[in-house]
């Protein structure tokens, strides 16, 4: 079986009703993206920061994964699929993916200020008090601005070894996530899946738009794959 590598961004999630909660003006629901999503605006501002993180753990647990997600979880019938996301929902895990790296943390799970070892499955409010097993305060398992991506190097490895990388939700202006298209093989085929594409076909060997969203996009996918 050939391997597909996915990336994927926030424009797959939000079709199915999840915010990407950073507006126009580059603020994340009204607050400076420093404020909550930073080592430096949690030790500032912790209950800011876990009400902001708590508000979208609560929208998550009540949305579905859409044709989109649905879509990847049928390339398995005939390829080995790996999805790395840069998303920090679930839905890929809902729609029945097998196998997918979140590069930028998981909402549904709390980790130790002090451990980083230390995780855990995380479905209701954070709130301050709640201790990990060493007595430490947990905060939500979010990769923030200005820490290391711990999966970026596996997600690199993974990338190297692409039949076909497919990139949807996601323009590829977030690095270091965008960097990964870099380590692909030459010349395997690149499907890029987005409404108002940011890159054009002369700009990587053998690359393929689909001036589409996620959904709809991936069913033409699927076509084009023949699966």
């Amino acid at each position: 079986m050939k391997n597909i590598v996915v990336l994927t961004g926030a424009g797959i999630s939000a079709e199915s009703g999840i915010k990407t909660f950073r507006d126009a003006d580059g603020l994340w629901e009204g607050h400076d993206v420093m404020e909550v999503a930073s080592p430096q605006g949690f030790q500032k501002k912790p209950e800011l920061v876990l009400d902001f993180y708590n508000q979208r753990r609560r929208q998550l647990l009540s949305v579905q994964p859409n044709n989109g997600h649905l879509n990847l979880k049928k390339l398995e019938t005939n390829f080995n699929v790996q999805i790395i996301t840069q998303n920090v929902d679930n839905l890929h895990e809902q729609a029945g993916s097998s196998n997918i790296i979140h590069l930028h943390g998981e909402l549904l799970k709390a980790r130790s200020t002090t451990n980083p070892k230390l995780v855990y499955d995380w479905k209701n409010d954070l709130v301050l008090g709640d201790l990990c097993e060493e007595k430490s305060q947990l905060r939500p398992h979010i990769v923030w601005f200005g820490e290391d991506v711990p999966l970026l190097e596996k997600a690199a490895e993974i990338t190297l070894q692409a039949d076909a990388l497919v990139i949807t939700g996601t323009s590829m202006q977030v690095y270091p996530a965008a960097s990964l298209i870099n380590y692909t093989k030459p010349d395997i085929p690149i499907y890029f899946i987005d409404p108002n594409p940011a890159v054009s076909e002369n700009q990587f060997n053998n690359l393929t738009i689909i001036k589409d969203v996620a959904s709809s996009g991936t069913e033409k996918l699927l076509k084009l794959l023949k699966t």
